[in-house]
């Protein structure tokens, strides 16, 4: 009975997998029956396709036969030779005007005469009244022509100067599109530090350097220890807020009681106000712009399979002629392909209760230790803040002392995040990036936080203990701060690129004998852009070149990377495509980071009192007022009923929310619509391979039979 059973288990098996075979080979076209051919081709697709190119055949045949018999004695007339007598000539001219306008335009442009000799005729042939009509029309032409390719030239030029296109190029192609967005994301800071420095340099510090002169005379000798502390020489300079400030002319005040002066035909306060308000409204804008394109190209998305079928089939570009470049090419296209094949092979396998429950206490865990560590070092960062009032922080050699010990900790305790995340051993590698963005971006919030209360709450107060220089504005003095943490982040930046790439590749090949290389921390460095980016938007007010070093920084920061990323680094383990990385980036430095430093503007010009030595506010009660004493009756009415007044505010927060919930509702709906068409063309499909298997079937039983 035993071998029965089996007998007829096998029987069974055996006759499942020929059936399937059967039905697979009867789906191969060239196994396919007459009949089943014949039925295809009478099929309404088929039969429509083929009668539609069986009429454009016969037309066109139709065509050039009247074309060719109409037209035989003008292309006779015409080969005899280039230059036609005059007898000819008129023959040639009287048959020409016989035909219609796009007859003999077509005769004209195949005829072996010269561009000139066809032009006379077209003109001689043509109406009286269509000379100027052709006249005009080739006139156009020829500028069209001109500025097309014009635009060309413009277009390459623009391609050709498109920073960094072959290095991203080779960065995509050898470490794939999630080492990619890093680099994308750091250009895309550098055009908006690039954007802030331009307008600030043309419309800020240049009057300045024209009409305006210093409030005192700097007599301070320059040393190479103000360069990292932004003290001495510096203090007095083009750099901070405390310079701006125009010689003051009572004779054109005219009774201005507000206190807002100007020298000559330019005022300072207002130059100040609109250039950081207009540069911080532009970034918004374009923050909002990039953060919404990208989310919608993502929704877009089609499926894994259908990229795929994408990237074998058409993703080539023929006109790639150098060996380096198609060498680049194809490496770009497979990791591309092992990034889609890996989202398709991403199956999480099934797990027992014991090891989820293990799990679940490695990840409590783990989030414990994260958090635990994380309110420490906010602590440490307030303490440290706070300490200045009990010893004295003017020295030179203590103003390093703060930046230090706050960098160390941002750069620290990242280390100690993805020392816990080796405990979790997450299987998906987005999934890991995710999570350790989000423990580093909560320690970078939190000591940010503690950082911009400290500038604005203790450092403004005049009266504070820590305020050391009485004689200095404190706008310079959070200025000066701001500086020493952008440059030490800059310090540490390079540190990590040597010891923790460089030097650690060192070992691990020369002493650990391993062949593998350090992997690029995309989290880790990715913060520590959206780090320094708030530093730079933060210290815009009181410090306006700071955009500009930010600027040089980034650049620095590119190569050094770069060159670090393909000497001593080495492509993931597991390929995985960044789809959404991109634009979650964009989400982080639009949300916490500029929403958040624009915030801290706004309140220091709100609420903070300037100092009364020195810059453009100094006889003000705060920055804001001086809007409301301005000589322009059209700047003043427009900060009243568009600042001062709640409603328009209500109203503006109101329409961008209805875009906001109307562009979200069209793009589920979209969404729908595209699962809707996808599942109709896969039962499509389907219904196809079962109908012709069906129908082979029937054509094998009736030779069969």
């Amino acid at each position: 009975m035993a071998f029965r059973g089996e007998s007829s288990g096998s029987r069974v098996t055996t006759h499942e997998d020929t059936e399937e075979a059967g039905q697979t080979k009867s789906l191969m076209r060239n196994h396919w029956a007459a009949a089943t051919l014949r039925v295809l081709s009478s099929m309404p697709s088929c039969s429509l396709r083929q009668n539609r190119a069986a009429t454009n055949t016969q037309c066109q045949q139709r065509e050039a036969h009247s074309q060719e018999s109409r037209a035989s004695n003008v292309m006779e007339l015409l080969l005899q030779d280039s230059s036609p007598e005059e007898p000819q000539r008129q023959t040639l001219l009287k048959n020409l005007m016989s035909l219609s306008a796009g007859e003999r335009a077509h005769h004209l442009r195949n005829t072996p005469l010269s561009l000139s000799e066809k032009c006379e005729l077209r003109v001689l042939t043509c109406p009286e009244r269509d000379k100027a009509h052709i006249t005009m029309k080739m006139t156009i032409t020829c500028l069209v022509k001109t500025l097309y390719s014009g635009w060309q030239g413009v277009l390459s030029l623009l391609i050709y100067l498109h920073i960094w296109q072959g290095a991203l190029k080779q960065v995509s192609s050898r470490f794939g599109t999630g080492v990619l967005s890093y680099f994308l994301f750091l250009r895309t800071l550098l055009l908006y530090n690039i954007f802030l420095s331009v307008i600030v340099i043309l419309f800020l510090v240049l009057p300045q350097v024209i009409h305006g002169s210093s409030q005192s005379p700097n007599s301070i000798s320059f040393t190479g220890f103000d360069i990292l502390t932004g003290t001495g020489v510096l203090t007095n300079s083009l750099l901070f807020y405390g310079y701006y400030n125009y010689t003051e002319d009572k004779s054109c005040q005219q009774g201005n009681k507000s206190g807002s002066y100007m020298a000559g035909p330019y005022n300072i306060q207002l130059a100040y106000l609109l250039i950081i308000g207009i540069g911080l409204i532009v970034t918004c804008i374009a923050l909002v712009y990039s953060v919404s394109k990208m989310l919608g190209e993502n929704f877009q998305n089609f499926k894994s399979h259908g990229n795929i079928a994408l990237k074998v089939f058409s993703c080539w570009d023929f006109k790639v002629s150098k060996k380096t470049s198609a060498k680049l090419q194809s490496e770009n296209i497979c990791t591309q392909l092992k990034e889609l094949l890996c989202e398709l092979g991403c199956d999480k396998p099934k797990q027992n209760a014991l090891f989820r429950l293990h799990r679940l206490a490695t990840h409590c865990f783990a989030w414990v230790a994260c958090l635990g560590s994380t309110s420490c070092s906010v602590l440490a960062i307030y303490y440290m803040s706070t300490e200045c009032k009990h010893g004295n922080s003017a020295k030179d050699d203590k103003l390093l002392e703060f930046p230090f010990l706050v960098c160390c900790v941002n750069h620290l305790l990242p280390t100690v995040f993805n020392m816990v995340a080796c405990l979790e051993s997450y299987d998906s590698i987005i999934v890991c990036i995710y999570v350790s963005i989000t423990r580093n971006l909560l320690f970078k919030v939190s000591s940010m936080v503690v950082l911009c209360y400290h500038w604005l709450n203790i450092t403004a107060t005049q009266h504070n203990d820590c305020f050391h220089f009485h004689e200095q504005c404190w706008e310079t003095f959070v200025g000066q701060e701001l500086y020493r943490f952008l440059l030490m982040d800059m310090v540490f930046a390079v540190l990590y690129t040597i010891f923790g790439e460089f030097v650690w590749r060192l070992i691990s090949q020369e002493v650990l004998k391993r062949k593998r290389k350090p992997i690029f921390d995309i989290a880790r460095n990715v913060l520590d852009l959206i780090h320094g980016q708030t530093l730079a938007w933060l210290g815009v007010l009181f410090m306006p070149l700071l955009p500009a070093i930010q600027s040089v920084k980034l650049l620095f920061l590119f190569y050094m990377k770069r060159v670090s990323l393909l000497n001593n680094c080495q492509a993931p383990r597991k390929s995985w495509r960044a789809s959404q990385m991109s634009s979650f980036f964009m989400l982080l430095l639009w949300c916490p980071s500029f929403l958040g430093a624009a915030a801290c503007v706004v309140y220091t010009m709100w609420r903070s009192k300037p100092s009364s030595t020195c810059g453009p506010f100094r006889t003000l009660p705060n920055m804001f007022p001086s809007v409301r004493g301005l000589s322009s009756n059209w700047l003043s009415w427009a900060y009243t009923c568009l600042v001062d007044n709640p409603l328009f505010l209500f109203i503006t927060a109101g329409f961008f929310l209805l875009l906001i919930y109307i562009h979200t509702q069209a793009v589920d709906g979209q969404k729908r619509i595209i699962a809707l068409l996808q599942e109709q063309i896969e039962n499509e499909s389907e219904d196809k391979k079962f109908l012709i298997a069906k129908l082979q079937e029937l054509c094998d039983q009736e030779e069969h039979s």
